[in-house]
């Protein structure tokens, strides 16, 4: 019993090494990306075609003078981007291995109790800075979160109706000779934005809106907090496309050609970035409240009626 749990933290210990690692070379991509979408090179100084650049970043962060506002809430101030950052690394444990790490089967379950706590810890940060920005910025972010989080669970349980399980390796089963994407097709594109409001990306970047919030809930932090921050942003994006290539791309993990998949739905996530203009802030919520709830409860009425009289049939 101690052997395997010595095992299981080392495995979980590299997993972490390796998404960090995964993570650094995930804003080199994006720096690329954005570059020749603007039409300019992007980092290629640092080491050969800019490959060491995320390194020197990461030392050049964590190196800088650490500054604490004055009247801020200093243990909450402290301790929010490591919680954060902490809970950004905790998701992937659901990830399923098929060797030895946990694989368990409420491993969606975890995801959504997870990815709910991350919330407070953005909250947190925002307020504990004591700084009319960063209240007004982990304020919006809480907001949309919560907004999206509704219909992103509801859209879920139309998944996890298909297959009756809420384990993600029934998903790989039930995808072996089609897509959900082929039959779930509306649904998969509203996940897909969902999970672009739930990871404060643009074009629903407003936590963090530079234009009329400066930089939002973590305007008051530097060197190391923000690193973390940022990191953990980083961290959700991969964990995410990772997600929607288990939900509605043909899950299989023993194939190469699933990770060419995360890698194309992370480049989605950059592209959005590079291409779309920041959202109207109360057009953001009328499209969760008044489009996605409604479409996403109708979806899961459909597709449970649908599972239902596949049973009935069968029996």
């Amino acid at each position: 019993m101690l052997k395997d749990l010595i095992l299981m933290f080392v495995v979980s210990l590299i997993l972490f090494i390796c998404v960090l690692v995964g993570i650094a070379f995930l804003t080199l991509l994006e720096r690329k990306v954005l570059g020749y979408i603007q039409i300019r090179k992007g980092p290629n100084k640092v080491g050969f075609l800019g490959l060491i650049q995320p390194f020197s970043d990461a030392i050049k962060l964590f190196t800088k003078e650490q500054t604490y506002p004055l009247m801020s809430n200093f243990n909450l101030y402290y301790f929010s981007p490591v919680v954060n950052l902490f809970l950004a690394l905790f998701l992937w444990i659901c990830v399923p291995f098929i060797t030895v790490n946990l694989s368990f089967n409420l491993s969606l379950l975890f995801f959504l109790c997870i990815s709910s706590l991350s919330v407070y810890t953005i909250m947190l940060a925002g307020w504990s800075s004591n700084s009319n920005y960063s209240l007004l910025g982990s304020l919006r972010s809480v907001a949309q979160t919560i907004s999206y989080e509704v219909s992103l669970a509801l859209i879920l349980l139309s998944f996890l109706f298909m297959i009756l399980s809420l384990s993600m390796i029934d998903f790989i089963k039930f995808q072996e000779y089609i897509w959900f994407l082929f039959i779930m097709f509306p649904l998969c594109l509203m996940w897909l934005v969902s999970s672009l409001a739930e990871t404060n990306r643009t074009p629903f970047d407003f936590a963090e809106g530079e234009s009329e919030l400066v930089s939002g809930f973590n305007v008051e932090y530097s060197s190391g907090g923000f690193a973390m921050i940022f990191l953990a942003e980083y961290g959700n994006i991969l964990f995410m496309s990772l997600l929607c290539c288990f939900l509605f791309l043909g899950s299989n993990l023993l194939s190469y050609i699933f990770f060419l998949k995360v890698g194309l739905v992370v480049f989605f996530w950059l592209w959005v970035r590079g291409t779309l203009p920041r959202f109207r802030y109360d057009k953001l919520m009328y499209l969760a409240w008044k489009s996605y709830l409604p479409v996403s409860l109708n979806y899961l009425m459909f597709y449970f009626s649908l599972k239902l009289s596949i049973i009935i049939y069968f029996i």
